[in-house]
């Protein structure tokens, strides 16, 4: 069995090389993000894709029938291919969840803190030669909607208790937590801080629309380090102007890169990061051990 490990990110790759993570014979990696046609001359003679955060589109697996498996380097697979498509191809798609529970969830307390203490505001405000001390939020005793308790919101949840805050944590199947509350209205309801752990489907698309943010308390802040998509735009937007939501800390974009004129970028109620909740040495880490786990579990079974 071959593999391409088609998008190593430069990061990726500092950390394979620095720690002397193993590399098996059969795995071919490429550095950087290929183009379509590059993408099908990499997985020409493959049997395996291992892909962090390139789309696949269905015309890769057309061109190349020899790959039978997608290792994706993440949870949000259908994101980047179409999953319905790679069934009907015989084409399995491996996930690997879990790898940077805490990375995302130490993400998510940084931005909540930079948004509640005026941080990036300050920030900005200095290097343009303005000394304009901001006032902020004290955290302890605030009601946090934790919206997701899979592995990063339960600790995010845990990380918010451990500062006092008081935690409402809602999923969508029940969890053994004792923040756990059944109804997401519930949860949001009066809260200073939302914070949004859901994995995207049609069902929690959206989940979080103008209703909704008219729930928590006026002045409110978002951190959004999960999918962007979670949330009504137009509603989020409208929220931030109109004072609803106080602040906006995303990691998450509908569009990313995100461009200069992104209205993101113009607001001074928004803390916006690059796509990088998960992104420690530790997480990278674990994320390839991750990979090369389910890699060998399917040449095990090939072998069968």
């Amino acid at each position: 069995m071959r593999a391409v490990f088609a998008d190593c990110t430069e990061e990726l790759r500092r950390v394979i090389e620095t720690l002397g993570l193993q590399v098996p014979s059969s795995v071919r990696i490429n550095h950087g993000t290929p183009t379509e046609a590059e993408l099908i001359e990499l997985c020409s003679d493959r049997d395996v894709l291992f892909v962090e955060h390139t789309s696949v589109p269905a015309s890769v697996f057309a061109a190349c029938p020899s790959i039978r498996a997608v290792i994706f380097m993440g949870t949000g697979a259908g994101t980047y291919l179409d999953l319905d498509d790679a069934t009907q191809r015989g084409v399995e798609v491996m996930t690997t969840p879990g790898y940077g529970d805490r990375a995302v969830a130490e993400h998510t307390f940084a931005l909540m803190f930079a948004a509640a203490r005026n941080i990036a505001t300050m920030d900005r405000d200095l290097r343009a030669g303005e000394w304009k001390p901001l006032g902020g939020l004290q955290l302890e005793n605030q009601k946090i909607a934790v919206i997701g308790l899979g592995g990063i919101g339960a600790t995010m949840a845990d990380l918010a208790s451990s500062v006092g805050m008081r935690v409402s944590a809602w999923n969508r199947t029940r969890k053994d937590n004792p923040n756990f509350v059944a109804d997401i209205d519930e949860a949001l309801d009066g809260a200073t801080v939302v914070s949004l752990h859901l994995s995207l489907s049609a069902e929690t698309c959206g989940i979080i629309d103008l209703r909704r943010i008219m729930l928590p308390a006026r002045g409110f802040i978002l951190v959004n380090t999960a999918r962007a998509a979670l949330v009504d735009e137009h509603a989020l937007l409208e929220g931030l102007s109109g004072g609803q939501i106080g602040h906006a800390a995303l990691d998450v974009f509908p569009e990313e890169p995100l461009r200069a004129t992104n209205p993101y970028t113009k607001l001074a109620n928004a803390t916006v990061t690059a796509h990088a909740a998960y992104m420690t040495d530790a997480a990278y880490a674990e994320l390839w051990n991750r990979t090369l786990k389910a890699y060998n579990r399917l040449a095990d079974r090939s072998r069968l």
